[in-house]
């Protein structure tokens, strides 16, 4: 049986270089980085001081007083990228039934200014009184899609994923099966997460995995660089419209690409650590390339995971080698968090924005902070610098704690 073909429609995304596609995209493309020292609170006991937060965000643009009080910081975003991706698609309630619209947006945490902001009051008080009725709600990482859902009346299929910095990953292949299954026609999905508090930074410190490059914050995530020391934390969120082709061209959409497969596996080895030589994500590229009918030589871009920490970038790059062969060394291999900082829950969804916008405008963003090799990561990584490089086919990987492995396969569209 012919599976249902889906295409890209819409795209919305808050993040530390943009708080539109748009902005985020030229900000990609010019090498600008978003990674500065923390603002929203005091970093001087913590061994990491900076981040890629979002700022002069305002959730009013999209979200009425009352009800933005009433949602964490990673609602916010999930609700404003979803708001901008529905109004680039032009989704309306004349040309789209509600009932076969759902939606999937995950978070890697959830709510966790929410969860510090009343653990504080309780403990202050020393009383449950203080803890606020909305306390639940904000924190859940599902609100979010509730949240969308209830705003725009999508009454289809409607969940969050949860699979650390490859839930938003998740999230788009979940949508493309419904989609292909025929249980909707349009999906609106991605991921957003808000994860700088103390807690989290404290946390992601405690395990090790952060860059203490606090003398150049601006420096700090170097992916594939030899000097790479840790990832950095980044907040936000990106919402990509996926729609089944007919339904599409009935209603005349713009398309910006055609999902064309996924591959998902676990590596089943270490609760942090990749497999060793990536073998869990050889065999999630893998499966994408199958499931899209394709071949190795049929892809020349990649939007990699490219943490900035030393055993992804090797072991991501080991993996690219072991799929791909002599063909690896054709390839073009980027990493967007060497910009935006690691989004974490939101990271596979903002990345295969980026790898959309470069497959429709023939541009490739380049990783910046690229100056020392490394003999283990000796791909093409478009090194600070963006090119123009027509792709026809192009992965996008995400990869995350708990050995959890997404690979996204995204297409030129050629036309019904």
């Amino acid at each position: 049986m012919n599976k249902r073909r889906v295409v890209v429609t819409g795209m919305g995304a808050v993040t530390s270089i943009g708080l539109t596609v748009q902005e985020f995209w030229n900000n990609a493309l010019a090498g600008v980085c978003g990674v500065d020292y923390i603002k929203a609170f005091d970093t001087s006991e913590f061994k990491t001081t900076f981040g890629a937060e979002v700022w002069n965000f305002d959730a009013q643009n999209y979200i009425d007083r009352k009800a933005a009080q009433r949602m964490d910081k990673f609602t916010h975003y999930a609700v404003a990228a979803a708001s901008m991706a529905i109004q680039d698609a032009g989704l309306t309630p004349e040309n789209a039934d509600g009932n076969r619209v759902g939606v999937i947006i995950g978070s890697g945490i959830g709510g966790m200014w929410t969860n510090w902001e009343q653990q504080n009051l309780f403990f202050e008080a020393k009383s449950p009184r203080r803890i606020s009725p909305f306390f639940v709600p904000m924190l859940i990482s599902d609100i979010a899609a509730g949240h969308v859902s209830i705003m725009n009346g999508f009454k289809g299929p409607n969940y969050a994923t949860t699979s650390a910095c490859a839930t938003s990953a998740h999230a788009l292949a979940d949508s493309l099966m419904l989609l292909q299954r025929g249980d909707a026609d349009v999906m609106i999905t991605g991921g957003s997460e808000s994860a700088i508090t103390p807690m989290g930074l404290g946390g992601f410190n405690a395990a090790r995995a952060l860059s203490t490059r606090n003398d150049s914050p601006k420096t700090a995530s170097r992916p594939f660089d030899l000097e790479r020391d840790g990832f950095v934390m980044g907040d936000g969120g990106g919402i990509l419209v996926l729609e089944e082709l007919g339904h599409a061209l009935r209603r005349g959409a713009k398309i910006y690409a055609e999902f064309v497969g996924f591959g998902l596996t676990a590596d089943a080895h270490h609760i942090t650590e990749p497999a060793p030589g990536g073998e869990g994500a050889v065999r999630s590229m893998k499966q994408a390339i199958a499931d899209a009918g394709l071949q190795p030589q049929d892809i020349t871009l990649i939007s990699a995971h490219g943490t900035s920490t030393p055993y992804n970038d090797r072991n991501e790059s080991a993996a690219i080698k072991t799929v791909f062969g002599e063909h690896a060394a054709k390839l073009k291999v980027n990493s967007l968090k060497s910009m935006t900082g690691h989004l974490l829950g939101a990271a596979g969804a903002v990345e295969a924005i980026a790898t959309v916008m470069m497959l429709s405008t023939g541009k490739v963003h380049p990783t910046i902070n690229y100056t020392t090799p490394d003999p283990e990561c000796d791909l093409d990584y478009v090194p600070n610098t963006a090119i123009d490089f027509e792709a026809d086919a192009a992965l996008s990987n995400s990869f995350g704690f708990g050995g959890h492995n997404a690979s996204l396969l995204f297409r030129k569209y050629s036309g019904a």
